[in-house]
Formats: structure tokens, sequence, C-alpha cells
């Protein structure tokens, strides 16, 4: 009998092992999570008909901060299941954005704060995206210095998305004096892929100081939109409207939008879309609300 307990025993022992080097060989083949070593960008595809849980990681301003993200795609779109807590006594309401793979922000909706605590449920179109909590109910784009609460981690045997923006680096803005027709030259959109261009834009001249990006995007309808970003206005000339046109190879100008710099704010955005399927895209300063660019400075986008 003690032979036979003690056999026993050491054939557990020898199983355990067993289980023990199968369960280290599977920890040392998993998926191996991929993220940029600052957690900024965090963009995962989310399978259709798995629920999938993300944590959230805390701003170093929120350092007690907790949260969490449940997000459940079907084909009709993505359900977003939002939870945060140990939020501060100041924070009434936060606002909740979805981030794609472009860089494109799409803001999910508020979250209303109670005693530290808040939930919220949302609805989405997006399958790859990263979430981003802000106090700031109109952000277009999370750069270094976008006030934030709270990022989605990516969760375990995830892969972040490649991002699908795509940088040119030998586009800049040129500013010269226009006295005759503008000579605005073409951007060769057709030659951009469907993926989003990215366009940094430093100024010079009047514009000394100023600085944008643009963002291109090809669409499968035929269409493109357009984003144009200015930071930095402080250094602008204040009182002023800054306009965005695209100008087709025929010599006809669109307007595309305007921001007026008042001389408050740091940031601005334009957003618009064109049918044109190649164009150049130039920015004027003018004085009054046009429908056709009259300044007699502009920066305009070419490629050296």
């Amino acid at each position: 009998m003690f032979k036979f307990m003690l056999l026993t025993m050491i054939g557990v022992l020898l199983l355990g092992g067993t289980i023990s080097t199968h369960a280290q060989n599977e920890t040392a083949t998993a998926t191996k999570v991929v993220k940029n070593a600052d957690g900024s960008y965090t963009v995962i595809e989310y399978p259709v008909g798995r629920e999938v849980i993300v944590n959230l990681s805390p701003s170093a301003a929120l350092s007690n901060g907790k949260g969490q993200v449940k997000v459940m795609r079907a084909d009709t779109g993505t359900k977003v299941w939002l939870e945060v807590s140990e939020m501060p006594a100041t924070a009434k309401t936060v606002y909740a954005y979805a981030v794609d793979a472009n860089g494109e922000v799409h803001l999910l909706g508020p979250v209303t704060v109670n005693s530290g605590s808040g939930q919220a449920e949302f609805s989405s179109d997006l399958d790859k995206f990263m979430v981003v909590l802000s106090p700031t109910a109109d952000v277009a784009g999370f750069e270094a210095d976008t006030p934030v609460y709270f990022r989605s981690e990516v969760p375990e045997g995830y892969s972040v998305v490649p991002t699908q923006r795509t940088a040119i680096d030998n586009v800049r803005a040129q500013t010269a004096a226009v006295t005759s027709a503008y000579q605005v030259p073409m951007l060769g959109v057709p030659t951009f892929g469907d993926r989003t261009t990215e366009m940094n834009i430093n100024f010079a001249g009047e514009l000394e100081g100023l600085k944008g990006k643009a963002y291109i995007d090809t669409r499968r309808d035929g269409t493109t939109q357009i984003k144009m970003r200015f930071d930095d206005m402080k250094m602008a000339p204040k009182d002023k409207r800054f306009v965005l046109w695209a100008a087709a190879s025929t010599g006809e100008y669109t307007k595309l939008g305007q921001v007026v710099n008042t001389g408050e704010r740091q940031e601005a955005e334009i957003r618009s879309e064109t049918a044109l399927t190649d164009f150049g895209l130039f920015v004027t300063i003018e004085e009054s609300d046009v429908t056709v660019p009259t300044s007699k400075t502009y920066s305009v986008f070419r490629k050296l």
C-alpha cells in the first residue's frame, strides 16, 4: 500500500512538471504585443463577435485614475462601454474619442463623472481604433500638448495596427507676392494611393512662426477629404481670415474653408472635401469673408 501511494505521488509530480513545462512553452510562444514605446499609438483591430476588454492607462497628471473599456464589434457596428473611477473632484465631464489608424479623431461622446466615477455607452462604425479620454470637448487631433486623462492600452494577445498615414517630407509652403493669376502647382493626388498623406508645413514671410499640417485622404467614392491644422496661431497676424483653397488644373479655385485668428487660441482646423481628381492647395490671408481669393500674400504647397 505504501509503495502504491509513493508511486502515485511520484506520478503526480512528474505530470505536474510536464504541465508546468507545457504552460511555459505556451507563454513563450504567445503573440507578442507591439506598441509605441511611449504608448501614444495603440490602435488595434477588434474581431467580430468577440468581447474585448481594454484597460485605460492614466496620464501622469491622473496617476491614481482607473478606467476600462469593453468593446463588442458586430456586422452592424461596434459598441463601446466605458467606465472610469478615482477621478479628481474637479472632473465633472470627460470626453471619449476613438482615434483610427489614419489619426482621424472621432468623438464618441461625453462621460458624466459623479463622485469620481463615470460610465457611458457609445456606438461607432469603426473597427480599428484606440480610445482616448480628454477634458476637452473639441479635440481635433492629439498632440504632445493636448490634455489627456486616459489612453487605451494594447490588450494581451493583440498587436497594434500599423499607422496608415503616409508622411511626405519634400513639401513646404512658400510665400510670394501675387501680381497676376495664382500659379498653383498640382500635388499629384492620384499618386498618393489609398492612404492618408500627411504634409508638414512651415510658413514663411508674414506667416513666420505659423505651423500647419495638411492631411489628404482619397476615398473609394472618388472624393478626397482634406484636413488642414494650424498650430501656433498666436504667432500669426490677428483678426485675419486664413482661407484654404483648392486649385484645379483649369485655374478654377474652390474655397475649402477658413479660420479666423482672434489671437485667443493656439490652434485651429479646417475640414473639407473635393471631387477634383487632382488639385493644388494654397492659403490666403483675407481681411473679410470672400468667395474667391483676393489677397496679395499667399502660401502655396509645393513639391521640391
